[in-house]
Order: C-alpha cells, then structure tokens, then sequence
C-alpha cells in the first residue's frame, strides 16, 4: 500500500539529539559556534518543520561563508539539503549535497562525507534500493572507524529500510533491531521512534497486525512528545491501513483526520497526497463508492502531476548523480597527475642529489684509497723489513738449539756415566757398610772392631760423590774416577 513506503521520507542522518525549543536569536556573537548551533537547530527541525530547517541552514551558511569556515558552510549546505528532501524537493536536495560533499573532501572531513554520502543513499532509495545499499554500508564503515554511535545506528536503520525494499524482511528485522539497541544506548528519542514505526510496518507487511499496532502507537506517542509533527503524520498513515485492514473504520478515520492535520503543519504536499490516497481506501472498504469515486479522482489527478515530478526528480537525480561522479573521475585524474608530475619532480632531485652524492663519494674515496696506498706501501716495508729481522733472529735460535742440543748430549752422557758409576763404585760401600751394621745388631763383633772398615766405607762414599761434584762442575773432565 502506498503509505507503507512513508517511513522511507523519515530518514536518520548524523548525530543528533532530542528535538527541543530554543531561542532563535541564539547568540549576539558571530562566530563558529553559532554557525554551528544553527546548523544543530536547523537539522533538530526537520521533521517538525522543514521550511525552518532550510532557513537555519541559509543563516549558518552565510555566516559561514563570511567566517570562511569550510566545515560549517558544508554542513549548512548538507543541512539545507535535507530540508529539501523533507518537501520532497529530491532535485534540489541532491544539488546541495554535492557541494557540502565537495567542501568536506577539500578539508578531508571524512565524518563529514559519511553523513553527506548516508543523505544521498536516502534520495536513491526512491530510485535505486541496491545503489542505495551501496552509500548505507559504506557509512557505516566509517562510522564504525570513528566510533560514531548515532550514525551507526542510522546506518543499520537505514539498511534495513533498504532490505525492506527488496522484501528482504528478515534482515530489515536484524538491522532494525541492531539499530534500535544503540538508539536506546544512547537515548536518541527522534532514532527510537524511527525505529519503531519501521518495524511496525514490517510487520503489517508480514499480516501481523497485532504487533505492528502496538509498536505505532508507540512510536506516535514518542512522536508527539517530541513534536515531530511529520512522523506523527506518517505512522497516522500506518495505523490507518492497520485499522481499515481490521475493519475497524471508526480508528481509521479519527487517525486520518489527525494525520492530516499534521501533515498540513509540516506542508508536505505527498503526504497531503497519501492521505487522499488513504480516505480513497478507506471509503472503497465501507463500500461508499460515491465518496471513493471522488477521492480517487483527487489520486489520479495528483498522480498524473506526481508522476511528471518523480520521472523529472529522478532524471535529474541521476543526470547530476553521473555528473558529479564524472567529475570525482576528472579531479581524480588530475590529482594522479599532479602526484605523478610531483613524483617525476621529486625523484629528478633525489637522482640529481644522489649523483652528487656518488661523485663526491667517489672522489673521496680516490683520495682515501690513494693515502691508504701510500700507507700499505709504509707498512709492506716496515713487514718486510721485520721478516729480515725475524729470519735473522730464527738463524740464531736454530744456533742456539744446535748448542744447547750439543750441550745437553753431552751431559746426557755424562749423567748416564754417573748413573753407571753410582751403581758400581758406590754401592759396594754401602752394601758392606749395611753387612758390618747386621754384625753389630746380631752381635757377631764388637762395634770398635768394625769401626775401621766402617771408616773406610765412609771415606770411600765421600771421596766418590766429591769426585762426582767435580766432574760435573769441570767441563774439562769426561770420565769419573774409577779406584
């Protein structure tokens, strides 16, 4: 039915905060923060009035030129984009978001692109759901990125409104509910009640009738504390079909007549449009043909003016749409350029500095190999000169050895001499020397009759270890005594 796709004009942007009163002069200063709290005031309006959101935004934008604040001026011109969009005015809201687009990208305002690129998918909803599908999921990457609640939220809200579109009510519900647990998160009145009316007519799509009530009255009640006139206007138009698909006409027309009131308050004209469209529905049901005939008349009327207007809104939506993205492709090819110009520049000096370097490099170290030439050249002599000295000193080591090897024979000889010696000519003394001391302790003799040849074995022992002491401290000698 038609006035199911009404949720579809309530679309979430950025980060925002309950709708409340406040004092239009706002402030006698003239500076970034008024142009910001226009701006604030201006897209808090949108759904109550959004004549008013459009002109805060024409205040902030003039003020933001005159401070030559880019961010503020951009989002002057996505706020009054979304005004437009509010009245149904697709054309002109496309216009003014390209150029609060392309004011973000040229101070790099990526948060601010996001928002831009999520009011964009909304216009292409009406047009194309997938290409829409397309701007939501990269939003919520960078919502994600910056860890943005509101716009994580608007972003599942909004992807569920497309997967709506292609009667994926599956992964609507799974999206929607996402969404609504940040919104409570945080407590976004105007996300919470966007969120149930979605999700009420999701479920007036599935027959559930019951459940889909409950959740419009819901978001209507959190609609009218908030005085979001133009929500209360369409899930008035939901409940309405509800009602008349319950045969309950009584509801139907008091919801009628009260969303229509609101509707008249916000002058949306499509929603003075469905609201026709509904009294026809309403009328066929109680069988009141005469009465359905005239409202169905109105319908084809505006229909065949509301026709022209989409057909026209949308070629330009996407005449423009193809514009922009070929000039995104011309600026794109000409920043390649300039960077590839930059690059070619930037490497023609790093190669003409590294030339400079290599030959200054190169001339230093001729210079230095030159100077250490000139030191191996000291040093091979002063080698050459200590291998002279070294041979030399080897000559008179192998003299040496030849000496001392002579020497050490020779008293090798010798010791083997004394050796021969000692066993010969000094132990017959002592072997007689121990006979004689065997006689004493056996008393076989008397010891003054051995004391003479005791003696003499004494004299005798002496005798041949001074003759050996001799021998070996008189190089002249070469062989020992032998008596």
């Amino acid at each position: 039915m038609r006035n199911l796709f009404l949720f579809f004009y309530l679309f979430i942007a950025t980060s925002s905060s309950a709708f409340q009163k406040e004092d239009p002069l706002l402030s006698s200063k003239n500076d970034t923060g008024t142009v910001n709290r226009y701006n604030n005031l201006g897209y808090l309006a949108r759904l109550a009035d959004p004549e008013q959101t459009i002109n805060y935004a024409v205040k902030a934008k003039n003020l933001a030129t005159k401070l030559k604040f880019i961010n503020g001026e951009a989002e002057a011109n996505r706020i009054q984009g979304i005004g437009n969009s509010y009245l149904n005015q697709r054309d002109s809201a496309l216009s003014y978001y390209l150029i609060a687009l392309n004011l973000f990208k040229k101070t790099k305002n990526e948060i601010g692109e996001a928002k831009v690129s999520n009011n964009i998918g909304n216009l292409w909803i009406e047009v194309d759901f997938d290409k829409a599908l397309v701007y939501y999921q990269n939003v919520l990457k960078i919502a994600y990125k910056f860890k943005i609640q509101d716009l994580i939220a608007g972003s599942y809200l909004n992807i569920g409104n497309a997967y709506y579109r292609k009667k994926n009510y599956a992964t609507a519900l799974k999206n929607y509910e996402k969404s609504s647990k940040i919104f409570y998160a945080i407590n976004n009145p105007i996300g919470i009640t966007q969120n149930l009316q979605n999700r009420g007519v999701i479920y007036f799509s599935l027959n559930q009738y019951d459940l889909a009530e409950k959740l419009l009255l819901e978001a209507s009640t959190k609609a009218k504390a908030y005085e979001l006139n133009s929500s209360v206007s369409s899930i008035n138009l939901n409940l309405t079909s509800i009602y008349i698909a319950k045969n309950n006409f009584v509801k139907a027309e008091e919801f009628l007549k009260e969303g229509l009131a609101f509707a008249k308050l916000v002058k949306n004209d499509k929603l003075e449009y469905d609201f026709v469209y509904s009294y026809y529905e309403l009328e066929s049901k109680r069988k009141n043909y005469e009465k359905a005939l005239l409202y169905l008349r109105q319908v084809y009327t505006k229909d065949s003016v509301n026709y022209k207007e989409n057909i026209a809104s949308n070629i330009t939506l996407i005449q423009q749409t193809l514009k922009q993205e070929q000039k995104q492709t011309e600026n794109e090819i000409i920043i390649e350029r300039q960077k590839y110009v930059k690059t070619l520049f930037i490497s023609s000096i790093i190669v003409t500095a590294l030339a400079f370097v290599v030959i200054f490099l190169l001339v230093k170290t001729n210079k230095k190999s030159t100077k250490n030439n000139k030191k191996l050249t000291a040093l091979n002599e002063e080698i050459s000169f200590q291998k002279q000295n070294v041979v030399k000193m080897n000559q008179k080591l192998e003299e040496i050895i030849t000496e001392r090897t002579k020497d050490l024979i020779y008293k090798n000889q010798k010791l083997s001499e004394y050796s021969s010696h000692l066993s010969h000519q000094i132990r017959g003394p002592v072997a007689t020397l121990k006979g004689l001391v065997m006689l004493i302790e056996e008393d076989m003799v008397k010891s003054e009759d051995v004391v003479p040849q005791i003696k003499k074995c004494v004299d005798e022992i002496d005798n041949q270890i001074m003759d050996i002491n001799q021998a070996l401290h008189d190089p002249s000698r070469y062989h020992l005594n032998t008596k």
